[in-house]
């Protein structure tokens, strides 16, 4: 089966069952939630979504003031100094009298962008829908996760009931054998017929081996998708309504779509993707604003020429300052109304997007509604036609036995059944299938 199944099966297949002594049978929300838990690409996406987080709490932080404390200190060294001269250090003349001195500087200064068009704070809006963006990514990908497992997971109850059909089929094969062995001994079967009686045991039990081989193979891509590794027994666990849950109601088409316009993760990104072009739009046009700044600072310095102590000169070196700027954009090379247009266009991408995404849904769940209905109509007719097959086929082998059936009537009935059998099993779980890929779209 190609089609993918639901999350939403976790309601209706059965808890947990009690796991037997080396093995445990795990069920589907059990593998959901350790993939949930362990898959290595899902934690990656979680990554993502915190560095986006990290991005809007650094573009809040941005709207407030700087504050920056800087200290520098330095040696000179004059070799020949001038007796009766002096020298002009910090703003203070000094006594040039040592060949060797400090000096140390000491300033706080701080700056605030107060206005840039509202450039930093719609920056912060645009930061949080790249937050939210990949919290969608991280969401859609999770659901990716479970509908591959919850397929998988189908797959292997469709098998294992295969297996079981198959080894019906070859109990019965074997009885025939054995009951054709008995004829062709005291002269009531010829030994071609008794041979495409083996031959047809054999075929079963190819069938059977075939039927395991399969099973095992999905187990083993499930374990791969649930990144389980190590030789301990993994089995699933098997549910023992599954008729019921393929004559279940089919949700109507209007309300599943209706439902999945505002739940899907993929719309409700493609909305933010418009959001997001709105806002870098208006981020370009404030290139257009003025900016307004201002700026304070405190400072002093110590120098060793001096006569006074460390102190006094930290006192009477004191400085403050404060001021603010202006700047205004005149000519820009043409990159604000480049960037306007571009955003303008990523709009209009945006809104393209949301309709093909749209129609695609409603594709998608009108394709698996159909499915449900037909399916479901199969199954029905299948579960009639496999008990119509089996009662006949139960006929023919007691008539075979008296000797009143040939070889090929009784082949004939027993592929009738085996064919009944998987057509039901086959609409059965299509059915289950696409009932439940469309209860997965309403939540």
């Amino acid at each position: 089966m190609k089609k993918r199944v639901c999350i939403a099966m976790l309601a209706a297949l059965p808890g947990c069952l009690t796991p037997t002594v080396g093995a445990k049978t795990w069920t589907l929300e059990e593998c959901v939630q350790y993939a949930m838990d362990n898959n290595i690409t899902l934690q990656k996406s979680g990554i993502s979504r915190k560095s986006a987080a990290e991005d809007t709490r650094l573009s809040r932080a941005q709207l407030l003031p700087s504050l920056n404390f800087s200290t520098s200190h330095s040696v000179n060294y004059t070799p020949w100094t001038e007796s009766g001269k002096a020298v002009v250090t910090g703003g203070q003349v000094e006594a040039s009298v040592d060949k060797v001195s400090y000096n140390g500087q000491y300033t706080v200064s701080a700056n605030w962008t107060v206005w840039n068009g509202n450039r930093n704070r719609n920056q912060v809006k645009l930061n949080s829908i790249a937050e939210q963006q990949a919290e969608m990514d991280s969401v859609t990908y999770a659901r990716n996760i479970e509908e591959q497992i919850a397929q998988l997971y189908i797959q292997i109850l469709y098998t294992k009931d295969a297996i079981d059909v198959n080894k019906a089929t070859l109990e019965a094969a074997k009885v025939n054998e054995n009951r054709g062995r008995q004829m062709y001994e005291v002269g009531q079967m010829s030994k071609a017929d008794l041979s495409q009686l083996t031959a047809q045991r054999a075929q079963d039990e190819y069938n059977v081996v075939q039927a395991e081989s399969q099973a095992r193979t999905y187990t083993r891509q499930l374990k791969e998708l649930l990144q389980i590794t190590g030789e301990e027994v993994f089995d699933v666990a098997r549910p023992d309504y599954t008729d019921g849950m393929a004559l279940q109601a089919v949700p109507t088409m209007s309300s599943t779509y209706n439902q999945a316009l505002e739940n899907r993760p993929e719309l409700r990104r493609a909305l933010l993707s418009v959001q997001s072009a709105e806002l870098q739009g208006k981020i370009a046009k404030a290139q257009r604003m003025p900016t307004v700044s201002m700026s304070a600072s405190v400072g002093t310095s110590t120098n060793s020429l001096s006569s006074s102590g460390w102190a006094d000169q930290m006192k009477t070196r004191l400085n403050t300052g404060a001021g603010f700027t202006v700047s205004v954009p005149i000519l820009d090379q043409r990159s604000t109304r480049t960037a306007i247009n571009k955003a303008n266009l990523q709009k209009q991408e945006a809104l393209l997007d949301i309709r093909d995404k749209q129609t695609a849904l409603y594709s998608t769940i009108e394709n698996y509604w159909i499915q449900a209905e037909n399916y479901q109509n199969q199954y029905k007719a299948a579960k009639v036609s496999t008990q119509s097959a089996k009662d006949s086929y139960d006929l023919l082998s007691e008539q075979f036995a008296l000797g009143l059936k040939n070889i090929v009537e009784l082949q004939e009935g027993k592929t009738r059944l085996l064919s009944a059998q998987q057509s039901e099993l086959q609409a059965k779980y299509m059915t289950i299938l696409n009932i439940k890929m469309l209860e997965f779209y309403k939540k």
